[in-house]
């Protein structure tokens, strides 16, 4: 008999076929499970991936909120003009990549086609300006000054320019408010990148970047551009699968942004700017006997602070530039203008980003350090002619020798050995060369209680610190450079630059005699910026309150109500008592009246028993360059601080341009002191915000008298009784090392 089922099948075939019914129906009720996932589970969320799949979004940007002074000037507006811009995703569809189309457009424009295919050029690591650093989706504006007749040629010619848009758009405007440039201050704005809107796509908001945004990318317009972009409309378009418009999905209207009332005057600032301009040109008309040449003055800073606030009143950077020049992207020639060396970067704001030595304005400081080091304010310290430390000769100006002196007249003529002599004995105390577990540090503990070596916080992008060369910077830098400078020290030079580099190889990290005597008179590896000294001078005036330094005062809505105020800060106190406070005040009151400024404003007929000024020059040196110049100064109402890079010395660089400046605010008229009120231009600092019309415009009150008319009274020779005070005295080698 046969083993065979009737079946015909053996058990494997059979068990074999059971296993695949099995996975057969596995397969199934899988597949099932996930059309049920699809279909059923998620169907509201892939309805709507569908849906958006049909959905094209149009942006329509918002207008951006203004940027206004104190008084409500449009710094920074808008104005409507005809822009042209094209369609990348079009010129791609063409065959020869729109070429042509750009050629015909530069042909209607009047400029060069290679310009034009420079301006839509998308924007990479080996593409320069001019390009396109937006999204590449976004219509690019290839010109914003078109002529009606252009725009009409172009609109009536659709078949010639695929791709290619002319509409009236409302577009950024630096106004030049009463004069005043503001360009740093201010800043720029440009198209966002696509890698921006791609970062920001998934949120809502001004947190969310579209393709049509502007953004601030430097100055206020940077810090503020929450403030001021205000919020895109957006059009929902339905498409077919061909992309044709069926309809509209949805709109969001735009919201126009808010504005930024600022404490900068704008007439003020228009002096500030003209008179350190006036500074620069007279320093480059002026010798140099140290280098036998003109002085270079290839750049300078100047800040007007209002000293019970800490808010900017003015403030420039030199050189400039228009920033206009942005408007509308900017072409390949002014950005290489912007950026060159030859330019000497005028993009950088001096005032914030600017840092040197600051000479001799530093001896407040190492003032207030030796009184809290034990020294006593009743004293009197020598002040000979020259001192010698390490086996290295440090000397006064001219070898002047004043003998014993107080403090206050230390500061008054700026006698370089007295401080030279308190530095040196601190550092004995501490320890010398061996310091001690825990040294004073006086010097160094009184600079970072000014607030030197840290950012004063103001309300502006990438602000500098500074350098407080303390034992901490000593060690830091040592560690930093050693190898670079054994690897000097072994090629055996007989240079400055090679015996310091032999010197640092083997310790450089020391707190040497020199550093610190170097220190004391604001030179060596010491570096501020003129926005840190305002600050501290600010707080000389007021009685000791260092003041964050604010622009912004408020937001304000587009239709002139109060978003939010922008209150001062304080950010410490002046480390000593008031006892020392009226001491330095008394001290640099002296040097208007018979001290190193004194034939800058004495000699020009300053009225001093009317409207009393405080000062402190500074003549730093630079290895390799001509010496800086530093004036510091104050009043009751504003610290006015001016420098000047290879300018001379502190009084006679800037000197008459601080002075032509206070004469501007207070109504100074002519060099007998004479004061006409109706000229004054900011006798008190403006505390209110401006008044406000209905549709958002400020009411700004008429001025009765405008900064074109500020006195220039050329400054008189000026010979006190005390000879010494004729002339600031210039530094000896600025790098002791002893």
């Amino acid at each position: 008999m046969s083993n065979i089922p009737e079946t015909g099948r053996t058990r494997r075939v059979t068990i074999r076929l059971v296993v695949l019914q099995i996975l057969v129906l596995s397969l199934l009720a899988t597949l099932g499970g996930r059309l049920w996932y699809l279909q059923i589970r998620n169907a509201k969320e892939y309805t709507a991936k569908a849906t958006g799949n049909h959905i094209r979004e149009v942006v329509e940007p918002a207008v951006r909120g203004e940027i206004l002074d104190a008084s409500g000037r449009v710094l920074a507006g808008n104005e409507t003009r005809l822009v042209v811009s094209v369609s990348r995703t079009s010129l791609l569809q063409q065959k020869d990549g729109g070429k042509a189309v750009l050629g015909r457009l530069a042909g209607v424009l009047g400029i060069l086609a290679k310009d034009v295919q420079e301006k839509v050029r998308l924007c990479d690591a080996k593409t320069q300006q001019p390009c396109w650093n937006g999204s590449p989706y976004q219509p690019i504006p290839v010109t914003k000054e078109a002529t009606t007749q252009q725009a009409m040629q172009i609109m009536e010619r659709r078949e010639d320019f695929p791709g290619v848009t002319a509409q009236p758009t409302a577009v950024r405007r630096y106004t030049g408010a009463e004069g005043a440039n503001l360009a740093q201050v201010l800043g720029y704005l440009s198209p966002v990148t696509d890698d921006e809107v791609s970062r920001t796509a998934d949120k809502k908001g001004l947190d969310r970047y579209l393709p049509a945004d502007q953004i601030g990318r430097a100055g206020l317009e940077s810090v503020y551009d929450r403030d001021l972009r205000g919020t895109a409309g957006i059009t929902q378009l339905e498409v077919d699968n061909l992309g044709r418009v069926i309809g509209t999905a949805g709109t969001v209207a735009p919201q126009t942004g808010d504005n930024l009332v600022t404490s900068i005057d704008a007439r003020v600032q228009k002096v500030v700017e003209e008179n350190l301009v006036q500074a620069m040109n007279d320093a480059r008309n002026t010798f140099d006997k140290v280098t036998n040449r003109n002085y270079e003055a290839d750049s300078g800073a100047a800040v007007v602070m209002d000293v019970h606030t800490g808010r900017i009143v003015a403030m420039a950077s030199a050189p400039t530039y228009d920033p206009n020049l942005w408007v509308g992207g900017i072409s390949g020639k002014d950005y290489q203008a912007l950026t060159s060396k030859d330019s000497n970067f005028p993009l950088l704001n001096r005032a914030i980003q600017g840092q040197s030595a600051p000479g001799s304005t530093f001896k407040v400081i190492s003032t207030t350090a030796a009184v809290q080091a034990g020294y006593s304010l009743d004293g009197h310290y020598d002040c000979p002619k020259s001192l010698t430390i390490g086996g290295r000769e440090f000397k006064n100006f001219e070898s002047e020798n004043f003998g014993a002196i107080s403090l206050e007249k230390a500061l008054e003529v700026s006698c370089d050995t007295v401080f030279y002599g308190l530095a040196y004995d601190q550092w004995m105390k501490d320890g010398g060369i061996k310091p001690k577990k825990d040294p004073g540090d006086w010097f160094f503990k009184t600079a970072h209680q000014f607030g030197l070596g840290a950012k004063t916080g103001i309300d502006l992008p990438a602000e500098v610190t500074g350098r407080v060369p303390d034992r901490q910077w000593k060690q830091s830098f040592y560690d930093n450079n050693k190898d670079a400078w054994c690897a000097q020290a072994q090629k055996g030079g007989n240079s400055f630059s090679d015996q310091i580099a032999r010197e640092n190889c083997v310790d450089g990290y020391q707190m040497r005699a020199g550093d610190a005597v170097n220190f004391a008179i604001g030179q060596g590896d010491t570096l501020v910026t003129p926005v840190q000294m305002a600050r501290i001078y600010s707080a000389l005036a007021n009685g000791g309150t260092f003041y964050r330094p604010t622009i912004a005062k408020a937001v304000i809505s587009p239709g002139g109500d109060l978003v939010r105020e922008i209150a001062p800060h304080e950010d410490a106190k002046f480390p000593g008592d008031e006892k020392l406070l009226s001491y330095i005040n008394q001290a640099t009151a002296g040097v208007i009246t018979s001290g190193t400024a004194a034939w800058k404003f004495g000699g020009a007929g300053w009225p001093q028993n009317k409207i009393e000024l405080h000062a402190k020059t500074g003549t730093a040196e630079v290895e390799g360059k001509q010496t800086t110049s530093w004036l510091t100064t104050y009043s009751k109402d504003y610290a006015v601080v001016m420098t000047i890079s290879q300018g001379g010395t502190g009084s006679g660089g800037s000197g008459d341009a601080v002075r032509r400046i206070y004469q501007a605010l207070y109504g100074v008229v002519d060099d007998k002191g004479t004061i006409d009120p109706s000229k004054a231009l900011l006798p008190t600092p403006q505390a209110q915000l401006p008044k406000f019309n209905p549709d958002g415009t400020a009411i700004i009150k008429p001025a009765a008298y405008r900064a074109d008319a500020a006195p220039a009274a050329p400054a008189l020779p000026y010979s006190p009784l005390a000879a010494d005070s004729a002339l600031e005295p210039t530094r000896g080698p600025g790098r002791g090392r002893a």
